[in-house]
């Protein structure tokens, strides 16, 4: 039996992943191009119930366009978190109406816990690791309990927690089986450049602005040239990532002492 259909037959009969499914697709689509490999993953279901999880950032449009090609309806999983620049909003919406997307899902935080934990909104200046658990590590985890597996723009040159992933990967977030696939994560710059390019795609508009990495307004800044890109994210901080890819990182944290004053 060809390893394809095995994997899909397995995949049928209980559609959660061990790490031994992981290294299998990982050999599987060795050296497969990523719009084929999608193709195979989308048409023929192999990653069971799966979903797009999406910044709209800086370089998001190539993974989107891609997904499109091959399916149009794939759910897109946007965190909006309440923090996010106009220009984030503006564009969002763009791209899905561009490439015709069909199923755009806006994650929430939960309202009752922002009452209680972020009441005044500015839990990111003093507290970004619980601002990001509230407004983005709990609302991706509630709606991913409806998927087996989960799509990213992650990209090897992005960060140095990001230097060596697989294409495919158990996601070590949550103790259900879930499916990570990372399908540019062995794109390049100039690959991302090229691709943007031949495919005339609409570009971010902060990214002419010096915004190369672009999250939530309050925790990114301008990146002046020769820095990396990455380096207005959270700066100030011993922070990298938002905590959606990395157990425990986006982790709420404790309550802030009795007197602390943060300065804002």
């Amino acid at each position: 039996m060809h390893e394809a259909t095995r994997i899909r037959d397995r995949i049928d009969t209980g559609p959660r992943f061990a790490e031994a499914d992981a290294v299998r697709l990982n050999r599987l689509f060795r050296g497969t191009d990523t719009l084929e490999m999608l193709e195979t993953l989308l048409k023929e279901s192999m990653a069971g119930d799966l979903a797009i999880v999406s910044s709209f950032g800086a370089e998001s449009a190539v993974l989107l366009h891609l997904v499109s090609r091959v399916d149009p309806a794939v759910p897109v999983l946007f965190l909006e978190t309440g923090k996010h620049f106009p220009e984030t909003l503006a564009y969002r919406d763009l791209l899905i109406e561009r490439f015709g997307l069909k199923d755009l899902r806006d994650l929430v935080p939960d309202p009752q816990e922002l009452a209680k934990k972020d009441e005044s909104g500015l839990r990111w200046s003093y507290d970004p690791d619980g601002c990001c658990d509230i407004r983005k590590v709990k609302p991706l985890a509630k709606a991913l309990l409806g998927f087996d597996a989960s799509i990213t723009g992650r990209k090897a040159f992005q960060a140095s927690t990001r230097s060596s992933l697989p294409r495919f990967e158990i996601d070590t977030t949550d103790s259900q089986g879930r499916l990570k696939i990372n399908p540019l994560i062995d794109w390049s710059p100039e690959r991302i450049a090229a691709y943007i390019e031949e495919h005339d795609l609409p570009q971010h508009p902060l990214v002419a602005q010096g915004y190369p990495s672009i999250g939530c307004s309050p925790c990114t800044s301008k990146v002046a040239p020769g820095e990396d890109p990455r380096s207005g994210r959270w700066r100030g901080w011993d922070k990298t990532e938002c905590g959606i890819h990395v157990p425990g990182q986006g982790e709420d944290s404790s309550d802030l002492p009795p007197g602390f004053d943060p300065v804002f």
